[in-house]
């Protein structure tokens, strides 16, 4: 990696606090890597913790009727809407791999209405994305429209959490330059190789 992954020092793992050391191990377990954001964020341990408390909040529980691919459908869609390069590019990758779709993530990001997505996905995108860029004139309408497809209330705000919490993920990827891990470009795209 030729370039710095943030514009702040990054500390290094050994130097990090017990839990956050831990969670980096699990991750890098899971995914082979260590993604940028978890060592980025670590230059304030407090914060990190914060953040990926209401990330797993909001993103690993199983309530509610959205699917795992829908939730990272509004990350990349609100990030692309964000100009954020991290987050489209890592959680592109969490998209392409949870709806083993290898084109979707490239299509939600550019332009949702022409993404290979149904009624009900495109009517969650658009309401994320006022959210987004005009949460002032979100109104009792567009929750209607919402439950119409077959979202409760309750799915409405983890579409709005999930939407307010990457705004905040994007505008702090962009202040760092954070830059995304290789490996998330070639994830989901291709098939993984099979053990020999």
């Amino acid at each position: 990696m030729s370039q710095p992954i943030s514009r702040w020092p990054v500390p290094e793992i050994q130097d990090l606090p017990e839990d956050l050391r831990a969670r980096i191990f699990d991750v890098q377990a899971k995914a082979g890597f260590v993604p940028n954001v978890f060592l980025a964020f670590a230059h304030r341990p407090d914060e990190a913790r914060a953040f990926f408390a209401w990330h797993d909040a909001l993103l690993l529980k199983d309530s509610g009727t959205l699917t795992k691919a829908e939730r990272e459908m509004i990350i990349v869609a609100t990030s692309a809407a964000n100009d954020c390069l991290y987050c489209v590019v890592a959680h592109g990758a969490l998209l392409r791999v949870y709806a083993k779709a290898p084109l979707l993530a490239d299509q939600v990001a550019t332009n949702y209405l022409k993404a290979d997505i149904n009624e009900r996905q495109r009517a969650m995108l658009a309401f994320a994305l006022k959210v987004c860029n005009d949460s002032g004139r979100v109104v009792e309408s567009d929750f209607a429209a919402l439950r119409a497809h077959g979202f409760t209330d309750e799915d409405i705000w983890d579409i709005g959490a999930i939407t307010a919490l990457f705004g905040l993920s994007n505008r702090m990827a962009n202040l760092l330059s954070l830059r995304p891990n290789d490996e998330f470009y070639l994830t989901g795209r291709v098939p993984k190789p099979k053990p020999a």
